[in-house]
């Protein structure tokens, strides 16, 4: 089968409460333009509608997005309204709520519990949905999440939200948001080439409880939200070559292997990356492949030892 052939139902499948979605997904962050946010040149409106309606045709149906994923044109809340409402019933969006952009696109201060309704009827509005499937609560730096999750509980409670989750978090945020309600996934910021000793306990903090992890970046790495940057490590292109693959194939192929609950939502506008993305999905690393990738991941986590930043760094988002 060629890429454009391969579904997202290869990568398997995980549930999200009752929902249950196909693990390879799609991040609508590269949707509005050719960087995240404010960085770069907004997208072409048609090409991007395009690409979620192949991207729903390969078989995704968990997109990740977010009312602050916008650039100076484009929001990408509106493009997946316009591109697929009346929305199907398999279909699960997932959004997140904390973080702030005014008009101009600047970063605001990060919501207090009170404001976070504000935030979930946004996205209501721009998506045109009278709930939410999965909302985050992205930490912005806050020591304890307790009661901004509550505020998030008590929408879910109202009928407003139906899964929540939490982002940018450590171990004892899971235990502290455990205890206030139900966590069905995390969103961690986290890749082959991106070291993270507290990402890897997370990591296996929702393995151990059944929880989705989703990381963030895992294509772009340090690129972040300028998209990969660098070169390419030779262990990753020797694989990537054996599996006449390209590199951030095989970055996602790794990620789907750190354990059956971890789903990968890379982004793109671009229909060629579209398909590409999605037949990672269908890609088998041998245990020696996955024992040389693994053995670069934990080099480079050596390198970071405990002087990782684990605070909030403004943007956020998906690959």
């Amino acid at each position: 089968m060629t890429a454009e052939t391969i579904t997202a139902a290869a990568a398997g499948t995980w549930t999200l409460g009752e929902l249950t979605v196909n693990r390879i997904g799609l991040g609508a962050m590269r949707l509005t333009g050719s960087a995240a946010f404010h960085h770069g040149t907004p997208s072409d409106r048609a090409r991007s509608i395009a690409v979620l309606r192949r991207a729903v045709e390969l078989g995704v149906d968990h997109i990740d997005t977010a009312a602050f994923y916008f650039s100076s044109l484009r929001s990408a809340n509106e493009l997946i309204n316009s591109a697929l409402a009346p929305y199907a019933d398999e279909l699960v969006i997932a959004t997140k709520v904390g973080p702030f952009r005014d008009y101009a696109g600047e970063w605001g201060a990060a919501a207090r519990p009170d404001q976070l309704r504000s935030h979930v009827e946004e996205n209501l509005r721009q998506l045109g949905r009278d709930h939410l499937d999965l909302v985050y609560l992205r930490r912005m730096g806050q020591d304890s999440i307790a009661e901004h999750f509550g505020a998030l509980a008590d929408l879910r409670d109202a009928g407003l939200i139906r899964h929540l989750g939490i982002s940018d978090i450590e171990t004892r945020h899971l235990d502290e948001a455990r205890a206030v309600a139900p966590v069905v996934s995390v969103q961690n910021r986290y890749g082959l080439d991106f070291p993270s000793p507290a990402g890897d306990a997370v990591l296996r903090a929702c393995g151990e409880h059944g929880i989705a992890f989703v990381p963030f970046f895992a294509i772009a790495g340090n690129g972040g939200a300028l998209g990969p940057g660098g070169g390419d490590e030779a262990e990753v292109t020797a694989v990537a070559e054996a599996h006449d693959a390209t590199p951030a194939q095989i970055r996602l192929a790794w990620t789907l292997r750190q354990g059956p609950h971890v789903l990968a939502i890379p982004g793109t506008g671009n229909p060629d990356h579209l398909a590409e993305n999605i037949a990672a999905g269908a890609l088998r690393l041998t245990d020696a492949q996955l024992a040389r990738l693994d053995a670069l991941h934990t080099r480079d986590t050596r390198v970071a030892g405990d002087t990782e930043d684990t605070g909030d760094t403004g943007d956020t988002g998906d690959e």
